[in-house]
Order: structure tokens, then sequence, then C-alpha cells
């Protein structure tokens, strides 16, 4: 899959007017998520995504490794996509979904593996809930828990 491919289906699953919105969405997740991972693992993860896909977790993060939670996580998404927590959490799903379609199974549990799956606020569990439900479907869409958390 190649990059335009990459946005192109990303636009497609969150229904967006423009390139440019599924550019932004992915861009925010990725760059978030990199931020978030150990450099080692983040390149890991990146290594099988369309090359401009892969520099948004690797190139344009300056300080991997930082220790913040979901909520965090969400706050610096909606900022750098420029949408509400509701829908930063709901394009970050399915941005990971569709990472999770094109990684190997060992690359993405590096990730899983990198992000505490608590019971509280914090759990990282609900960035993977369109992945943990059997994927992205065509028909019946994305699946949130409707908090948009």
């Amino acid at each position: 899959m190649n990059f335009d491919e990459f946005t192109g289906e990303i636009q497609h699953r969150l229904e967006l007017p423009g390139t440019g919105e599924a550019v932004r969405a992915t861009r925010a997740t990725l760059m978030t998520l990199g931020q978030r991972l150990p450099e080692g693992n983040a390149a890991d993860l990146a290594a099988s995504l369309p090359m401009e896909v892969k520099w948004y977790m690797t190139g344009a993060v300056q300080d991997h490794g930082q220790r913040f939670g979901w909520s965090e996580f969400l706050d610096r998404v909606s900022d750098i996509e420029k949408t509400d927590r509701a829908d930063a959490a709901h394009h970050a799903r399915v941005v990971i979904d569709l990472v999770h379609s094109q990684v190997p199974e060992s690359d993405f549990r590096q990730l899983r593996d990198a992000l505490p799956e608590a019971q509280d606020d914090e759990n990282w569990r609900k960035l993977f809930e369109i992945v943990d439900s059997g994927g992205w479907q065509e028909t019946g869409g994305a699946q949130t828990d409707g908090n948009g958390d």
C-alpha cells in the first residue's frame, strides 16, 4: 500500500470530505503515538508503512518515549487535528486499525505491550477497540464505546 492508497482508505473509512483531512488525522495519530513510544518501537512499527506515513512516527518526532496516558493522547491528537476529543478518538482508532492490517503481528504486539491496558481512564485498550472487535467493516463501519474516550 502506498501513501495515496493509505490516506484514501482513511478518507473512505472516516467519510472525510478530502484528502487533507485524512492526512491530518493520520499525522495527528501517528505523530502522537511516535512521541509516546520508544524510538526503536516506533521505527519497528512504522517500517512496513508507506514512507510518508512512517515519517510521521519517526522523522517528525523529536522526543520519543514520553510518558503520557490515553487522555493526554486524545488531547494531543485533537489539538494537532483541530477536532474535538470524540472525533480524535474515533479517528485514532480507525488509523490504528489500518496500521494493524499493514504491519507484522509481532510489531503490532510490541505496540500493545508498550501501552498499559489498565481498568481506569488511562486505559490504552480504548485505542484498539476497532482492532479488538474484528476490524473495520465496510457494512458495519467502525465501532466505538459511544463516549469518545
